[in-house]
């Protein structure tokens, strides 16, 4: 049993697939689907993503300076690959999608209503890397979709059934396999 060696590329797989909204100036929403985004700190809460310079939203969110993180679901499946591949310059996603632009508390950008977690972001810094560009973000506000929420007040995102994006394959989150610290519990 043995390993290939492979040129460096990025192997980091599988990871979240959002959808990141936004808006121009004058208030036109647009969305797309991103790979590459990630927490980066907790306290202040940031977030980034990474978006190629090229993409038809990568100017409306460097010119306002906001975004929106949609979390996505096996429902959202759909508008989430065809974001991907799929120009705004051409097309209102939106519509096309039957998707509804919710309003946002922090920011203008609207968040995705079918979407179960919206994070508003104001970004910070925009480092470029190369092919894409690393929008650095403090997330100022989230809101959860109430019909995730349990009698006690929490939230059960599982229940949405995320997808993740690995390789250029999508795949809906599996079984529960154990809860952080269960390696150490005592029984």
């Amino acid at each position: 049993m043995g390993k290939q060696s492979w040129k460096p590329g990025n192997m980091l797989y599988p990871l979240p697939a959002v959808l990141v909204s936004c808006c121009d100036k004058e208030g036109k929403p647009n969305m797309l689907t991103v790979a590459w985004a990630g927490t980066i700190c907790s306290d202040p809460a940031m977030v980034s993503v990474s978006i190629r310079p090229g993409r038809y939203s990568y100017n409306m969110i460097k010119e306002t300076g906001e975004f929106v993180i949609n979390l996505t679901t096996e429902e959202l499946l759909r508008a989430t690959d065809y974001c991907g591949v799929v120009s705004g310059r051409n097309v209102d996603k939106f519509k096309e999608m039957n998707l509804t632009p919710s309003p946002s508390l922090k920011v203008k950008a609207p968040g995705i209503l079918e979407s179960p977690v919206n994070i508003e972001c104001k970004v910070v810094e925009i480092k470029p890397l190369g092919t894409h560009d690393m929008f650095i973000a403090e997330i100022v506000a989230v809101q959860a979709d109430d019909k995730y929420m349990d009698e006690k007040g929490s939230f059960h995102l599982e229940q949405s059934r995320p997808i993740t994006y690995s390789h250029g394959t999508y795949f809906s989150l599996g079984e529960e396999l154990g809860k952080f610290g269960y390696s150490v519990r005592k029984k």
